[in-house]
């Protein structure tokens, strides 16, 4: 497996909660685990992303949940009406519902698709694609 450049490491409250969010209903793939550590590895398509659970600590230290809806990412999907019938399936609360968003790009404009949800953790998602 080659690693990006980057990749964001979230701390979260329930490892098998997120889990379930990032695989079930985002169509994240685990690469690997380690559940001693309460940790995965996690991807989808070219994006990497890895969760560990709080440590009972940080969990005291910290008030849950981490993200607080302020940390934003943007994912990139093939098939984002997919996933959006998924959280709907799953009666998972969204944030906006599935649009069709323009943005300028240098002096082109871009479209796509997209629906923002929030993780069980509140670290906000905005899922762009086709």
């Amino acid at each position: 497996m080659k690693y990006n450049a980057l990749i964001p490491e979230l701390i979260v409250a329930d490892i098998e909660r997120s889990r379930n969010f990032y695989i079930d209903l985002l169509g994240f793939q685990l690469e690997y685990e380690r559940p001693e550590d309460k940790f995965v590895f996690l991807s989808c398509g070219e994006a990497q992303l890895m969760l560990e659970e709080a440590t009972p600590e940080e969990k005291m230290e910290e008030k849950c949940p981490f993200g607080k809806g302020r940390t934003n990412f943007s994912l990139s999907v093939d098939n984002v009406e997919k996933i959006y019938a998924r959280c709907q399936n799953a009666n998972y609360p969204i944030k906006t519902d599935l649009e069709v968003r323009q943005f300028r790009v240098g002096d082109r404009f871009i479209q796509d698709k997209e629906l923002s949800i929030l993780d069980p953790d509140d670290y906000f998602w905005r899922v762009v694609g086709e």
